[in-house]
């Protein structure tokens, strides 16, 4: 069924009003454009308000006092007020694309349907103006009630001229919670390939935003139509990594996605899940049962996800944060309040409840089979863990109440044994959190160091 597109008025910002009265005024058209209407529609609040016009770049300059050159070869102007800024792009028609990523050349048209039809999708190709409404030329708002991801035209053009635009198919399909049309998903597995032409950094930027929408397990889109065969090629071999264990239920990709419902959309969260069991693909040996195993898979998980994530330029903290959940999410210590004090020195306070998160996915992820025993030592542990942290006891070096200096004092000269006295004071101090008194340290340091130096002694005799 068509609608009424003047039924729909939206509520827009003062300043947002403000600049369209001032095109306007000056002879020009100006309407919002994008996401900013199609989040309205949708009631939800946009995050930017996008203007189209078709004053040319040099024109708008001249109408508002703070303006910013964003992208003068491409039209837009950010016209500043107050600490906010605004783009304004002028109507375009782009040239071709050779590189697959950007338009060979632009050229201004003093034509809104040029402009809008040269958008990627539809429920983003629609503009509004408070006088003259809603102009949706391409049945945006249909596609909005159908929740739909549908291509504005041939899909293949769409996907020809910026590869990166079948990974925000699938984005906005997670992030709205919206199917896509068959045309659309069509086009994309048949064009797949292009996505090599994209930067790394772009690619980075899509993936974090379908991993934490609402919707992380539409990566099983980008599987499907060959994106992560580009962009995440471990994935793929997830995907045909089978689990003939009892504690599965599904191969490793499978179980890696069932993994992403269960965390909250935390970027490290998300990332941490999907990387937890690539090293599975490296590992898998099957017994004379025909028992699968995945002896030391952690450890493979860890260099893998620092190799790809280091490929797909994500900044270094992320990088340390995600692949450490990584690398210890198959660490099980006893319940020994030192085990759980070594475990927290190994992974840091800092960590601590990101992997207890991690950990609990996981769980969740795999058969029955033992679950609800699996679950209760997790939260007897994390329970431990709590009260370690409640009591601030010494797990850290920086938290033992003697340091470097110290042992300087005491004759002990800096270097590779001053390193390893202390790191002994250290597995001391967490086996016995009241041992970590200074004199007592002192002591005990000295005692070490004065051990060492009569074991040497013996050997060189």
């Amino acid at each position: 069924m068509r609608l009424d597109t003047n039924m729909f008025k939206i509520e827009l910002p003062k300043e947002v009003e403000d600049i369209l009265k001032c095109i306007k005024k000056a002879g020009f058209e100006a309407y919002i454009v994008g996401g900013c209407v199609r989040d309205s529609l949708l009631n939800r609040v946009p995050t930017d308000w996008d203007i189209t016009t078709n004053a040319k770049p040099e024109d708008v300059k001249k109408l508002f006092a703070r303006t910013i050159d964003t992208g003068l070869i491409h039209g837009t102007v950010t016209v500043m007020i107050g600490k906010m800024g605004y783009e304004i792009t002028t109507y375009r028609i782009d040239g071709d694309y050779d590189d697959g990523r950007h338009p060979n050349e632009v050229t201004f048209t003093s034509d809104l349907r040029k402009d809008l039809e040269r958008r990627d999708f539809t429920i983003n190709a629609m503009a509004y103006e408070p006088e003259h409404g809603l102009v949706d030329l391409f049945d945006g708002v249909k596609d909005l009630q159908e929740r739909l991801i549908r291509a504005v035209g041939d899909p293949n053009l769409r996907f020809l001229e910026d590869a990166l635009r079948m990974m925000r198919a699938i984005r906005f399909a997670a992030g709205l919670g919206f199917s896509i049309d068959y045309e659309t998903k069509e086009a994309i597995r048949a064009h797949a390939n292009l996505l090599s032409k994209v930067s790394a950094e772009r690619i980075q930027v899509e993936l974090v935003k379908l991993l934490v929408s609402d919707h992380p397990e539409l990566i099983r889109e980008l599987y499907d139509t060959g994106l992560t065969n580009i962009m995440f090629p471990e994935f793929d071999k997830m995907m045909n990594t089978v689990q003939n264990n009892p504690h599965h239920c599904y191969n490793v990709g499978e179980h890696t996605i069932e993994a992403l419902k269960q965390v909250s959309n935390s970027k490290v969260l998300r990332l941490a899940v999907l990387c937890h069991d690539i090293g599975k693909i490296a590992t898998r040996s099957t017994d004379e049962n025909g028992v699968d195993h995945f002896y030391g898979h952690a450890n493979y998980s860890e260099q893998f996800t620092l190799d790809r994530l280091r490929a797909l330029r994500f900044d270094n903290d992320t990088i340390q944060r995600v692949s450490r959940l990584v690398l210890f999410h198959d660490y099980e210590p006893g319940l020994k309040e030192s085990d759980v004090r070594r475990m927290i020195s190994k992974v840091t306070k800092e960590a601590m409840q990101d992997l207890y998160y991690v950990k609990r996915a996981d769980i969740l992820a795999q058969s029955d089979y033992l679950r609800a025993q699996k679950l209760e030592l997790l939260e007897k542990r994390q329970g431990i863990c709590e009260k370690i942290l409640e009591k601030q006891e010494c797990v850290q070096l920086r938290e033992l109440k003697i340091s470097g200096k110290d042992l300087i004092a005491l004759k002990i000269p800096q270097g590779k044994k001053m390193g390893q006295i202390l790191n002994q004071l250290l597995d001391i101090v967490i086996e016995d959190p009241t041992k970590n008194e200074r004199d007592l340290l002192l002591q005990i340091a000295q005692r070490i160091y004065q051990e060492n130096i009569t074991e040497i002694k013996l050997k060189d005799e």
